[in-house]
């Protein structure tokens, strides 16, 4: 009985696990270094794991203070040929970025950091906000 209740939440973990990444958006991912003030907190600093989303997930500041995970993907130019730094980094939505594109996100400098070489300045990127 008890190996039954192991397999039962093993198969929950391995299910959740690919819903995350069945939702999850490909997109691109940029950075940026001014962080105040920001449309959603004006002059208020809200650290620096933050984001500037693109207009339509930002939708007229209803994104604000949003959480996305964020996992660089791969390169999308020749400058550095494998950009990408191991793991994820969950930030939060603090400004609208109105030079993005669908599905961009313009991540601060030192989030970017932790998923990526800045030298890249731009990568692939999978994101889920919730």
């Amino acid at each position: 009985m008890k190996m039954g209740v192991e397999r039962l939440i093993l198969a929950a973990i391995v299910a959740s696990s690919l819903f995350s990444i069945a939702v999850a958006i490909a997109g691109e991912a940029t950075f940026y270094t001014t962080y105040v003030p920001s449309s959603c907190y004006g002059f208020a600093s809200q650290g620096t794991m933050i984001v500037a989303a693109n207009s339509q997930l930002f939708n007229n500041k209803a994104a604000c203070g949003r959480t996305c995970r964020v996992r660089c993907t791969g390169r999308t130019n020749l400058g550095v040929p494998q950009p990408c730094r191991n793991g994820e980094v969950t930030v939060r939505i603090v400004d609208l970025c109105p030079g993005c594109g669908a599905n961009q996100l313009d991540l601060s400098q030192e989030a970017f950091s932790i998923i990526a070489d800045p030298n890249a300045g731009r990568i692939k990127i999978d994101y889920n906000c919730s």
